[in-house]
């Protein structure tokens, strides 16, 4: 017998992986399974190759990262719509995300050598005799365990970084966008084909399992945080580093003296955009009381005017089938448990699409405000001020990002919430911003990609000192005479005695 075939359900036959479009169920592509044996020797093939990569340079390694940067930029409405056919995400909205990943490859081509390359840092009087450098040498091999939601630029967000840093790097994408991972590095190779400096492996969780096992030197994952504590247990086993963004349930504020038109916009766009099936994205809006309706108000004439559908509309399919009963259980409780849908419903539920949805007056302990649900669906709440709206906010586990609306208070806010980014009088802004970290809090994770601290996360600290004169204050070998023991004491009640 057949096994019915789920559109977007990832299909195990023959020892292939088949990905199809959650949309229409075509396919989008096959790849072979890598069994615990072929994902050890797609590492150790990395290890062989890291020492050719490393031995580039900062400059050799800029150049072919700006070559891939280029091709990609060449194709990418072709990348586009691969994206758009495995995941169903817009073909628009594909182009911003790989948008986004151009920027920040070129971002850590170019700085690369300017944040981890080695430089002096200044000796205190107390070791003056001995001058100190500092660099950040590479890890060696980093696994990279991709997500399906943004499928080109996540995973560039930790591979680029990591390559830039002098790493060779194994890729295992979602299963439900291999094709989209294989793109990534078959596009590479095309720059970097003298030896495998970034690959991939293929296959279901079990894969990722093999991947954090086969002695990679650091893993880099993005994902639920149930997934993150799984991968987490399993590098433990061999003190392998790990870093961590582990998803997000991201809030809005929006105070008395906002901008409500521009909130209401950011905040559809921040919800609802790739379907809401955004780490980062606004899942739940604490207005203050005097705005609220209003507020309310545009945010629902903004996404009622919303399209959906699998070509040329605003709004997707949920690209994993088994998301679509989380985002019907949280639409249905958080009705039943009093709160109000001013948009959509359970009947927004349509499989393979869920369409626009915005609920008021969700209590706190429902799971529609406290796990991540993952849809085109916002909770707003009224509340008594900022002060309250920010204590809502943090009370979860959660601490990815969020966003601030208002114009006196509006970075006070900000810097209040328990999170590792936020953006003001915008929303995932700061996703876009190469210069700055990226990654969160809590349930969220730790560590951070993108920026200078993301060039640091795939470098080891290696801290050097040489001596260059004669120790005016002998202490660190046995030849120091108890005079000097006595002059050292002096020193250091005159230096920091007062």
């Amino acid at each position: 017998m057949t096994a019915v075939r789920v559109p977007g359900l990832p299909i195990i036959e023959a020892g292939q992986l088949i990905s199809t479009s959650p949309a229409t169920g075509v396919e989008a592509g096959r790849l072979p399974i890598a069994t615990a044996s072929d994902v050890r020797q797609a590492v150790d093939r990395a290890r062989e190759a890291s020492e050719w990569w490393a031995g580039l340079g900062f400059p050799g390694r800029r150049q072919h990262l700006l070559r891939w940067r280029a091709l990609l930029a060449q194709r990418i409405e072709q990348l586009a719509e691969l994206v758009h056919v495995e995941g169903g995400k817009p073909v628009a909205d594909a182009i911003v995300e790989i948008v986004t990943a151009i920027e920040h490859i070129d971002w850590a081509a170019r700085n690369a050598g300017r944040v981890l390359g080695p430089r002096r840092v200044r000796s205190r009087l107390i070791l003056a005799e001995f001058s100190a450098h500092l660099e950040y040498q590479p890890y060696g091999v980093v696994g990279v365990i991709g997500p399906w939601n943004y499928p080109v630029f996540t995973p560039i967000g930790s591979a680029a970084y990591a390559l830039a840093a002098g790493n060779t790097v194994v890729l295992k994408p979602s299963e439900y966008t291999p094709a989209v991972g294989q793109w990534l590095v078959d596009s590479f190779a095309e720059v970097v084909g003298e030896q495998p400096v970034f690959t991939a492996v293929h296959g279901l969780g079990d894969t990722g399992a093999a991947l954090c096992r086969s002695g990679v030197d650091k893993i880099a994952l993005t994902g639920s945080t149930a997934t993150a504590r799984k991968v987490m247990a399993a590098c433990a086993e061999s003190l392998t580093p790990v870093l961590i963004e582990g998803g997000g349930k991201d809030a809005m504020i929006v105070d008395s003296d906002a901008n409500l038109d521009a909130a209401a916009e950011a905040c559809v766009w921040g919800g609802m955009t790739n379907a809401g099936q955004t780490c980062i994205g606004i899942e739940r809006v604490y207005a203050v009381d005097p705005i609220f309706d209003a507020f309310v108000d545009k945010v629902v004439a903004k996404a009622g005017r919303l399209t959906v559908g699998p070509e040329g509309a605003d709004i997707g399919p949920i690209t994993m089938p088994s998301q679509i009963d989380v985002i019907r259980r949280h639409i249905e409780e958080a009705v039943s448990s009093g709160g109000r849908a001013v948009l959509g419903g359970p009947s927004a539920v349509q499989p393979p699409y869920v369409h626009p949805t915005v609920l008021v007056d969700v209590p706190e302990d429902s799971d529609a405000i406290r796990e991540e649900t993952f849809g085109p669906t916002l909770t707003i709440n009224r509340v008594r001020d900022a002060d309250e709206a920010v204590a809502r906010t943090n009370a979860l586990s959660y601490g990815l990002g969020g966003s601030v609306f208002g114009r006196r208070r509006a970075v006070t806010i900000a810097r209040r919430l328990r999170s590792g980014m936020a953006s003001v009088n915008s929303t995932l802004t700061f996703a876009g911003m190469s210069t700055l970290p990226f990654g969160g809090t809590g349930d969220s994770g730790f560590g951070r990609i993108h920026g200078e601290d993301g060039l640091r996360e795939f470098g080891r600290t290696k801290a050097i000192t040489r001596r260059r004169a004669r120790s005016l204050l002998p202490s660190m070998t046995f030849e120091r005479t108890p005079a000097d023991v006595a002059r050292l004491v002096k020193a250091i009640k005159v230096m920091y005695g007062r």
